[in-house]
């Protein structure tokens, strides 16, 4: 059987929200070519063992599971991320946010210090290291198996000297515990409990909510559930940046499309004397919330 020949036969079993390109690329991923040169060789002949591969994978999609889980890695900001179910897929989403630090903290030569709460497979902090290669940054998740993820990330795109990776909820309990932590990265210094920049895409969903969404429990629940209102972690995570953000220093945090004039009132609410944006994505969706301090 060549490429073409079992493409088809996938073609004709599809359902859900599958679609060709599933099909195209999961077989890409077996034979190991890119799906460009996949499609200019649809004749090429498989061998068993291929065959057999794709034939289990192309059953997961057609089961339910995530494409990115079956490939195991994604794209995310031009980059090839590497997955787990134990973390989100990446999504394009998360760009404006990744684009938004890296443009603040190209203008701010002395800002370099990068706190990235909630790291998942570590796109958010990778992406920035890739483009600001002198950012000192801390990386952090509750998840153990999710900072394992990122850790490989981080060695993938060879940035793992500029980022650290801490097991905490939201952020070390205190600068006693951070500083005295066993770091691997001899040249990183963790500043004394300020943080230029904030970035978190923490679980933003309400519980309500996610229960009715496709994705429900085929991601991670931790990664996405927000509480009653979707906003129940960013009230604890407001209650700590005062302490952790160096003078004019800044947080942008992702948030959910329909919440965003909540976010903003949230915000108001928790700092004075801040500047608040509230920026829409490519779909003109709220969705991420920056806050300037003083």
């Amino acid at each position: 059987m060549n490429a073409g020949e079992l493409l088809t036969q996938f073609n004709s079993q599809l359902k859900n929200d599958s679609t060709d390109l599933d099909a195209q690329l999961i077989l890409a991923h077996v034979i190991g070519h890119p799906r460009t040169w996949l499609l200019a060789h649809l004749e090429t002949h498989l061998t068993q063992p291929q065959i057999d591969s794709a034939t289990e994978a192309f059953s997961r999609l057609t089961a339910g599971e995530p494409l990115p889980y079956i490939l195991g890695h994604w794209e995310f900001f031009g980059l090839d991320f590497d997955i787990t179910k134990d973390v989100l897929i990446p999504r394009p989403e998360t760009e404006l946010l990744v684009e938004k630090a890296i443009s603040w903290l190209t203008s701010r030569p002395e800002a370099r210090s990068v706190a990235d709460i909630g790291t998942g497979s570590g796109i958010i902090a990778a992406s920035i290291a890739m483009h600001i290669e002198d950012a000192q940054i801390l990386a952090t998740d509750i998840s153990p198996a999710a900072l394992e993820v990122a850790k490989r990330n981080a060695q993938k795109f060879h940035v793992h000297h500029q980022i650290n990776f801490v097991e905490c909820d939201l952020l070390p309990k205190s600068e006693r515990k951070m500083q005295n932590a066993e770091y691997p990265n001899s040249s990183f210094r963790i500043p004394h409990s300020a943080f230029d920049l904030l970035c978190a895409n923490l679980p933003y969903i309400p519980t309500e909510t996610l229960h009715q969404l496709p994705i429900f429990g085929r991601e991670p629940t931790l990664a996405l559930d927000g509480g009653a209102d979707g906003l129940e972690i960013y009230r604890r995570l407001f209650k700590l940046a005062p302490d952790w953000l160096a003078p004019h220093g800044m947080m942008l945090l992702e948030i959910e499309a329909t919440l965003g004039v909540q976010a903003l009132s949230l915000a108001y609410d928790s700092f004075s004397d801040v500047t608040i944006h509230l920026h829409q994505d490519l779909t003109g969706r709220d969705r991420l919330l920056e806050i300037i301090f003083p």
